[in-house]
């Protein structure tokens, strides 16, 4: 009865072993920080706003609908709670990453209309907050790379045998991942012609 015993327990530790419970549960704490950190990033991005939509007023004839829709953006884009558990629920984490998106659009054009403006380029507290916010977007750039990563690592764990079994058990899903709003746009290719314009 003991061998039998020993021998049930050496079988349980070798299933166990190769089973991926380890690996999941670090795979997901990469996940979170991950998310964590591209949450910091959003977040240093907002901060940033109000800054930046008050040094833009003191320019009396700047386009007031341009400030109207970035404050409208950061409006909508913080009013989302944003919590780790916004990875796990693919919709919430949808209108999450469409609301961000329509931030970065307000700002961009915010920063585009700018370049008609002489006297707010020569401000220089407006360089000052445009390249913070530039710096800004290149790190949230990066946190989203880290992040897409370990989702993908992630993902691949839980789908692949045998850890996609221990998955199951413990009820781990995958991941909510970025995608590119305009995905079909983006498939497929620009036409391109070298034909010289037809002459009149």
């Amino acid at each position: 009865m003991r061998k039998y015993l020993i021998g049930l327990l050496a079988l349980a530790v070798v299933l166990l072993s190769g089973c991926g419970y380890n690996q999941i549960q670090s795979q997901d704490e990469q996940v979170t920080s991950s998310w964590s950190e591209v949450l910091n990033q959003y977040q240093r991005r907002a901060d940033l706003i109000p800054n930046l939509v008050s040094t833009v007023k003191g320019e009396a004839k700047f386009e007031q609908d341009t400030l109207t829709k970035v404050v409208e953006a950061r409006s909508k884009a913080t009013s989302i709670q944003a919590t780790p558990d916004l990875v796990n629920n693919p919709e919430a984490f949808q209108k999450f990453q469409q609301a961000q998106g329509q931030l970065t659009s307000a700002l961009s054009r915010l920063l585009l209309v700018s370049e008609n403006y002489p006297s707010l380029r020569a401000n220089q507290g407006f360089r000052d907050l445009q390249a913070q916010l530039e710096g800004t977007e290149n790190r949230i750039t990066v946190a989203r790379n880290r992040y897409i990563k370990s989702v993908q690592e992630y993902n691949v764990t839980i789908r692949s045998f045998p850890s996609n079994l221990t998955a199951l058990a413990f009820g781990y899903k995958a991941k909510a991942n970025f995608t590119v709003e305009n995905e079909k746009e983006l498939a497929s290719p620009p036409s391109v012609s070298f034909d010289a314009p037809a002459a009149k």
